[in-house]
């Protein structure tokens, strides 16, 4: 919240020039759900976004009233909604005293303004509600360049209507405009400014990353990095199995900025696991654009670990919204090969749901079961994300001359050395590695290999 009790953290939407009879300070909300005939995906239930509307909301620390869908045949161009329902809206507004409502859907500049008019309060749409949690919550320096180039990128487009509350005039050729048309063209200006110059510094923030990434590759230890939709539990995970102490709560966007620890797998090789930012449903285009960077950690990754409350509902929903946006990164090939399933919260479900998705994983053999609440099922976890680091490793029986230290350094620090003889000259090995270093070592070594298996 910010100081004067707004709902928004730095990024002001609210149109200038206009007040509002009830306190800026009101925190109550009331979040309505536009079911619009023919949008959205309709495997989701109203029920369903209207709960998770209802989290959104409460994870900026507002108090929900109420919250219900409404249905939209036909969006009105103006107001989004029908007479009827904005006429109930706002009589529900009066009543209860309701400080701001949260349009669960996509508001065009004009219908935020003219649901502000017929409600008189404050209106926010889903971005809008998204862009606070993630304004609220970015704790990196990247984190918070790129909620605010996000922010600004919708701001200006509402900068359009933002001043029809001054005279307008225009004159001669339309070269000069009156004061409303230089505010807009001063506070665009202001915008197109600071947007450039956090492009900038995210550009420098890149190159950082960048060399971080460069600096892994040279690494041994592979990245497997944790996906899923928003409070599915990736970061309860993330700390059980890194016996890390990243934030975790139980709710929306809990964890924003990617945080990197090491984990031990069965065999005793070293990996990376990398905790990202939750997806969701419908989000926001310029979040997706500001946060690529910070995704691009999953196509770097070795293998991929979809956590999935597998207690929810509406799961197998929000697995088809994570795939989506995996697929709109590019790692769509990974998607199709079959991700590793973590199936997550199994302590929430009942005897028979656990026995039936005890069996549904071992038909598919990329579900794994398990709690990152209890500890049950990590173990088997662990050995997945192992199998799957091993199947896509190359196998090479090498005979290496003991005196070529650096070559046997070399593999040891690269690779898994699965077998070794050493007799008076050479060192004959089989050895598991990367395709990559495979083929590098392929490269310096033609000599040394001996065949591949």
């Amino acid at each position: 919240m910010s100081d004067n009790g707004s709902a928004h953290s730095g990024y002001d939407f609210a149109v200038p020039g206009r007040t509002y009879s009830r306190q800026a300070s009101n925190r109550r909300a009331l979040v309505v759900h536009a079911d619009i005939r023919g949008h959205g995906p309709a495997r989701r239930s109203v029920d369903a976004r209207v709960a998770e509307a209802r989290g959104l909301t409460e994870a900026i620390e507002l108090t929900v009233v109420d919250a219900h869908g409404v249905r939209v045949d036909k969006p009105n161009a103006g107001r989004l909604f029908g007479r009827g329902a904005v006429e109930r809206i706002a009589e529900r507004v009066t009543a209860d005293e309701i400080g701001i409502v949260v349009v669960d859907g996509d508001l065009s500049p004009v219908q935020q303004r003219n649901l502000e008019n017929a409600w008189n309060t404050k209106v926010i749409d889903r971005t809008g509600l998204i862009l606070e949690i993630f304004g609220a919550r970015a704790r990196t320096k990247e984190g918070r360049l790129q909620v605010e180039l996000a922010s600004l990128t919708y701001q200006r487009s509402r900068l359009v209507r933002s001043w029809t509350h001054l005279e307008r005039q225009r004159g001669g050729y339309g070269f000069m405009g009156g004061p409303g048309e230089r505010q807009i063209e001063m506070d665009r200006r202001i915008i197109d400014d600071r947007i450039a110059r956090l492009r900038h510094d995210l550009g420098e923030v890149r190159k950082t990353r960048d060399l971080h990434r460069e600096q892994r590759r040279e690494a041994p230890n592979p990245v497997v990095a944790l996906v899923g939709y928003t409070n599915a539990g990736k970061s309860t995970l993330f700390n059980r199995l890194s016996a890390a102490e990243v934030s975790q709560h139980d709710m929306l966007f809990a964890t924003l900025d990617p945080t990197m620890r090491g984990v031990r797998l069965p065999g005793g090789r070293d990996a990376i696991v990398s905790d990202t930012v939750g997806f969701i449903s419908d989000l926001p285009t310029q979040l997706v654009a500001a946060f690529r960077a910070t995704l691009e950690e999953v196509l770097e990754a070795d293998v991929i670990v979809h956590v999935r409350d597998i207690a929810h509902p509406e799961t197998e929903a929000q697995k088809h919204d994570v795939e989506a946006v995996l697929r709109d990164l590019g790692v769509g090939e990974a998607v199709d090969a079959g991700l590793i399933e973590a199936c997550n919260k199994t302590d929430l479900l009942d005897a028979a749901e656990a026995a039936t998705l005890d069996q549904h994983a071992a038909r598919t053999g990329t579900m794994v079961p398990c709690s990152a609440e209890s500890g049950a099922g990590l173990d088997e976890l662990l050995a997945a994300v192992e199998q799957r680091l091993s199947a896509r490793h190359r196998h090479l029986a090498l005979c290496i001359p003991l005196s070529d230290g650096a070559a046997l350094a070399w593999l040891y620090q690269r690779g898994r050395v699965l077998e070794r003889r050493d007799g008076e000259t050479h060192a004959h090995m089989r050895v598991s590695l990367d395709p990559a270093d495979a083929s590098r070592f392929q490269d310096r070594h033609a000599a040394h290999v001996a065949a591949e298996q």
